[in-house]
């Protein structure tokens, strides 16, 4: 397993490896004890898919307030996305920075997310299937999102917005300037 920090070092891109030949692959794309050593030491209580028929969907940006706060690790199983990481921690040196990966089924690569950080992600193309792990249970009343394309956070998310597909719920969010972290 390959394991990347990013410009934000908590957030990382975790590459298992895959073991390869006419058939296709086999891949260990979680084991407890590799991930600790890495210093991912969350213990994972559910595990979330998401289906995106479009092209250019748009999911986020998403988080959960304390108690309920989330640490994610996402991965793609069919399909590409370009994943973000917005630091929301009050107190971090990188706060209101952010970091984005490109995650497809073909490259393998999952990301960590830290508890304490917004998280979405934008398809590249349709029918795209991803999953993730996150080490809280799902709580309605401490669910929020901040606006995927607020000026102040100046997302490069790759794709002109008019292309975008969001929810009602994402079409409503908050700006960066109004959002209180709980962080």
């Amino acid at each position: 397993m390959k394991v990347e920090a990013l410009e934000i070092p908590d957030v990382k891109l975790i590459t298992p490896k895959r073991h390869g030949d006419a058939r296709g692959y086999f891949s260990e794309v979680y084991n407890a004890r590799s991930f600790k050593e890495a210093g991912v030491t969350c213990d994972f209580v559910q595990d979330n898919e998401s289906l995106s028929a479009q092209k250019g969907t748009l999911r986020g940006l998403h988080f959960q307030a304390p108690p309920f706060a989330q640490a994610k690790l996402v991965r793609v199983l069919a399909g590409t996305v370009v994943d973000v990481a917005v630091d929301a921690r009050k107190s971090s040196p990188t706060f209101g920075q952010w970091v984005k990966a490109k995650l497809s089924a073909e490259n393998g690569v999952q990301i960590f997310v830290p508890a304490g950080f917004l998280h979405g992600f934008l398809t590249l193309e349709a029918n795209t299937h991803v999953a993730y792990k996150v080490d809280n249970f799902y709580d309605k009343a401490s669910d929020s999102t901040v606006k995927w394309d607020d000026p102040d956070l100046n997302i490069d998310w790759g794709m002109d917005a008019g292309g975008v597909q969001i929810s009602e719920k994402d079409a409503a969010a908050q700006g960066w300037r109004d959002f209180d972290t709980p962080f």
